[in-house]
């Protein structure tokens, strides 16, 4: 099998799957967490967004959760901003990168943003120029599928890469974001894609919601991406979509990248912790099988 001998892997889970939780984390719980994953050997971390908080009222504390964090070497610190006032405030708090998100379905942007499609190719325009010297990446939502309008074309979906490259976007990540891909579409797209762009930061980001987040992450592999999406525990979902679940779990991912030799410069053992500090955390099970199953080179005693 021919795949890269090492990956990225970008947690996630403090903003995809904070953001959702009803009851709020304290702060202090959010920056723990997010210091447990850069003593992990992370070198991306999406650590929340600067969403309006009486919007989303968990992601009020995001600049205290910046600029907790924003000194530790070694690390990215990423946020999600939704529009120019969410950019600047974000680059105020000292954001090592800012994520911009839409999705390749119109229905779905309007559901989520509130905006065509255009209309966030414009927000990111204005985003990326305010930036400056700061990478931005964007996140092409819904790429391999929407709920509500169904397979999204893959030329729709690449011209709005495209674009966004042409505006001076740093990297592109492609999201399942409802769970929709499947293996072989994911294989012929990002196939195409990262033959043409080699020298582009490419990541895949995808929802466990059916069960083939891990297969579609091995097809990414082959295609020749090498930079991945999760979330601590597989906490998360998505608010649009009738039974969405969360990011593959962070833990999960890399169990099986490293089974498969693919290195990612995590502490797995230290990761599984984590995870079960955040069930903790969160009062429930995640649905990460490594934190029940834990890694498959445990061995057990013969009772």
């Amino acid at each position: 099998m021919n795949i890269p001998k090492k990956a990225d892997v970008i947690d996630v889970g403090c903003r995809d799957g904070f953001q959702l939780e009803k009851e709020f984390i304290p702060t202090e719980d959010k920056i723990s967490i997010v210091k447990g994953l850069a003593r992990l050997g992370f070198k991306k971390i999406e650590a929340t967004s600067f969403v309006s908080p009486k919007a989303v009222p968990q992601m009020q504390d995001s600049k205290e959760v910046i600029e907790a964090v924003k000194g530790i070497d070694g690390v990215v610190f990423s946020a999600l901003v939704p529009n120019l006032k969410g950019a600047e405030r974000a680059l105020s708090a000292g954001v090592g990168e800012l994520n911009i998100v839409f999705s390749a379905s119109e229905t779905h942007n309007m559901k989520n943003l509130h905006m065509s499609v255009m209309d966030s190719l414009k927000n990111a325009e204005e985003i990326i120029a305010l930036a400056g010297k700061i990478s931005v990446n964007v996140t092409v939502a819904t790429s391999f599928g929407c709920p509500f309008e169904g397979r999204v074309s893959e030329s729709q979906v690449i011209s709005l890469a495209e674009k966004v490259l042409s505006l001076g976007a740093s990297g592109i990540t492609f999201a399942d974001t409802t769970g929709m891909a499947n293996p072989i579409q994911v294989y012929r797209m990002m196939k195409a894609f990262v033959e043409k762009h080699l020298d582009l930061a490419v990541t895949l980001h995808f929802h466990n919601t059916r069960n083939m987040g891990l297969a579609n992450i091995v097809a990414g592999l082959q295609a020749g991406v090498a930079s991945f999406d999760a979330s601590l525990g597989g906490l998360g979902g998505c608010p649009f979509a009738p039974g969405a679940t969360g990011n593959v779990p962070t833990e999960d991912v890399v169990h099986m990248l490293h089974e498969m030799g693919v290195e990612t410069g995590i502490d797995l053992g230290g990761l599984i912790d984590l995870g079960k500090y955040l069930e903790k955390l969160i009062g429930r099970s995640l649905p990460g099988q490594i934190l029940k199953a834990g890694k498959s080179t445990d061995l057990y005693p013969c009772s």
